[in-house]
């Protein structure tokens, strides 16, 4: 099968987006870890996504790549400002990776999104779904017989109303 080329313009639909996203990023971390393996260089990797959370890969501490890349740069970023950025937005990046892989979990329960899931993660997502569709028939029925006894107490009100009503003017 031949992959369609896209064209390269924002995506409108954000679910579509954080998922594109997601991927995208994680493709770009791979291919940072190859690079460094493969030629043996320090690279380091800061990614910001469109909410401002921090993503970051280094295949050596960040901060030596960040002071090298400061030593060859005329653009000087302080080491005690970039510190504190880098520890602010740890704790932001960790939820949005979380908020990003919920994302990814509920357009799989959708249904999409399956091909890079393993037999073992198919099977996990449907049993994960037979539940909720059992709590879903489950919560279905009861509400049903709960409709079903209101219309017999209704049922048996009106047949007691028309004995009244019979009573009070025969024919």
């Amino acid at each position: 099968m031949v992959r369609q080329k896209i064209k390269i313009i924002k995506i409108e639909n954000t679910t579509a987006r954080q998922v594109t996203f997601s991927k995208r990023r994680r493709g770009l971390f791979k291919k940072a870890e190859e690079l460094s393996i493969l030629c043996d260089a320090h690279v380091g990797l800061i990614i910001f996504s469109s909410t401002g959370k921090l993503f970051e890969y280094s295949s050596t501490n960040m901060m030596n790549i960040i002071a090298h890349y400061n030593s060859q740069s005329t653009d000087q970023v302080g080491r005690a400002e970039l510190e504190l950025l880098l520890t602010e937005n740890n704790s932001i990046a960790g939820l949005g990776e979380e908020i990003a892989q919920k994302i990814l979990e509920l357009s799989q329960m959708k249904g999409n999104d399956l091909q890079e899931l393993d037999m073992e993660e198919l099977v996990r997502l449907e049993k994960q779904l037979e539940a909720g569709l059992s709590r879903v028939v489950d919560t279905k029925g009861k509400r049903i017989m709960d409709d079903i006894a209101s219309l017999q107490e209704k049922g048996l009100r009106l047949r007691a109303e028309n004995q009244k009503l019979k009573q009070k003017y025969p024919m």
